[in-house]
């Protein structure tokens, strides 16, 4: 395995402090804490991640332009550190566990690049998509790109339990993906379909992520299941979360428009809520679905809309089914020794919940 030594200093990821102090803005004192002691746990761990994607070739075609557009915007690089925790939890982050944290950004990151050409998304944290820049083919091949060295880099570790898990990631993911394209249009308020779809495509990952890293750190079937179920819980949550933003997010911080998951023919999850509460609020949604409706109606029923959303308090019920999911993941950690590590796991959870974008 190779050294994590570099001859320049490793960059600092932001995305941790950067969440530490959205959570002081909001009063959360304890959790900006308990954010901050994750950050200096995690500190070598994602800057050696961080100039890894650095270190991704850049020029040459459009297709590593397309790639580095949006590696180079940042993001939460929420599923790497996820993969340094649970390596920590034994024997701790050495080369394979970076190359494992590297790829499953690296799979993320495809994944949004795809997503972005099907939604014709225009927008991907706060800048254009790179699709319209560089046009939807080199934006495809661009994912695809990413998606082959995430597996050869996870080849190379040796682990091939691993290669093998994160195939069947892929595979879950693709599936949901089908079953969410199928379904676009047809507005059903159904918490099983929206379940099913989640748990594959923002689930897998996660999943996936904590498996990964805690093969790297050595540890045995029944830690790495308890990882697992840490995972698909705090994915769920991270989606349910998603969708409260969808609506009542700020779009200069979530960088895209209000019901922008409406728009693109998917059902969130305050609004299956507010439909099951209020059921006339499906007319509504129908029409704004609708590629005849009047754009000056179609704007009525969507201000109709949140004002049903808000009637049925439908995103604060959406918030607390996100914190018993973080609930769950934190409760399946009980039977790793308490400790910094696991305080960590708690407090990516809790942020989880309390984010902002």
């Amino acid at each position: 395995m190779t050294s994590l030594s570099t001859a320049a200093p490793a960059p600092r990821s932001p995305v941790v402090p950067r969440l530490a102090s959205l959570c002081q803005a909001q009063g959360l004192s304890d959790l900006s804490a308990r954010l901050d002691r994750l950050a200096r746990l995690v500190h070598a761990d994602m800057g050696a991640v961080e100039l890894a994607l650095a270190s991704l070739p850049k020029r040459g075609n459009v297709v590593r332009q397309s790639a580095a557009m949006l590696i180079d915007a940042g993001g939460k690089r929420l599923r790497p550190v996820c993969v340094a925790l649970a390596a920590r939890l034994g024997s701790g982050f050495d080369a394979r566990a970076r190359d494992l944290a590297v790829a499953v950004e690296l799979v993320h990151s495809a994944t949004l690049l795809h997503d972005d050409v099907v939604d014709l998304g225009e927008q991907r944290r706060g800048l254009p998509t790179a699709r319209t820049v560089f046009g939807n083919a080199s934006s495809i091949f661009a994912g695809d790109w990413l998606l082959v060295d995430a597996l050869r880099r996870v080849q190379l570790t040796g682990l091939h339990d691993v290669l093998s898990a994160l195939l069947d990631a892929i595979d879950e993911m693709i599936v949901a993906e089908a079953e969410q394209l199928e379904s676009r249009g047809r507005i059903a308020a159904d918490r099983d379909a929206w379940l099913r779809i989640v748990d594959g495509k923002t689930a897998a990952l996660f999943r996936w992520a904590l498996f990964a890293g805690g093969r790297a750190g050595g540890l045995d079937a029944g830690a790495c299941g308890a990882l697992i179920e840490y995972g698909t819980q705090l994915g769920i949550a991270f989606q349910a979360v998603d969708d409260v933003l969808d609506l009542i997010g700020d779009p200069r911080t979530t960088g895209k428009a209000c019901l922008a998951d409406l728009n693109e023919g998917r059902l969130t999850l305050p609004l299956i809520m507010a439909v099951e509460r209020e059921p006339s609020v499906m007319d509504l949604l129908h029409g704004i679905v609708d590629p005849g409706t009047d754009a000056d109606l179609a704007d009525k029923q969507r201000l109709a809309v949140l004002a049903a959303v808000s009637r049925a308090e439908a995103t604060q019920e959406c918030l607390a089914f996100a914190r018993r999911c973080t609930e769950r993941a934190v409760q399946s950690l009980q039977s790793f020794e308490p400790g910094d590590v696991r305080d960590a796991f708690e407090a990516v959870a809790m942020a989880t919940v309390s984010r902002r974008a």
